[in-house]
């Protein structure tokens, strides 16, 4: 069995997700989530979203203009941002039941990967190699691998800053974000 398009795409796709916008949305949902939530939406997202571009190529984001996925994606940041700031009530409430961390990271993630370079990367890989089945393992593996890094990460910030200043941290890159992606959707400004 030749493990070539396994290996490939998980070495690229983790390289490639690295310090990436969805990184950033993984860490800063895990300042304020459960993290088996967290991780359990966004992987689930990477699966949907990266699976279904080995499997149809680039068909998802020629559905889906960039510019409305910025525009959307730079929408729910602002909101996700405004949301923290507004207080640690309405986050109690979201964590105790589950379902909203799981939906935020989900709905957050799958944004942040439509159109985006490991998408397209996943496409690729899957016609070069043409073998879906390992390319998809290679991502899923580099996902867990990043999504989990991200996790660590999150909660190892909210062991060493106190929680007050962590709302206040994570809506700041939520409000960053939102605003760098509204730029890169009206003003052509593309940072990520």
């Amino acid at each position: 069995m030749d493990l070539t398009p396994l290996i490939a795409s998980f070495t690229l796709f983790s390289l490639m997700e690295f310090g990436d916008k969805t990184h950033i949305a993984v860490i800063t949902l895990s300042m304020k989530h459960k993290p088996l939530l967290v991780f359990a939406g966004a992987l689930g997202a990477f699966a949907v979203v990266d699976g279904a571009s080995v499997l149809v190529g680039g068909f998802i984001a020629d559905l889906i203009p960039s510019f409305w996925i910025n525009v959307i994606s730079g929408g729910l940041f602002l909101i996700f941002g405004v949301l923290t700031l507004r207080g640690e009530d309405d986050g109690d409430e979201v964590e105790e039941s589950g379902r909203g961390a799981l939906a935020s990271a989900f709905s957050l993630v799958s944004l942040m990967e439509l159109g985006d370079k490991t998408q397209f990367a996943s496409f690729v890989l899957a016609a070069r190699y043409g073998n879906p089945g390992m390319v998809f393992l290679g991502i899923l593996l580099g996902a867990a691998l990043i999504t989990g890094s991200g996790v660590v990460i999150g909660k190892g910030l909210m062991k060493l800053v106190p929680e007050r200043y962590l709302r206040y941290v994570a809506a700041a890159l939520f409000i960053l974000f939102g605003i760098i992606f509204l730029a890169n959707a009206f003003l052509g400004i593309e940072l990520f």
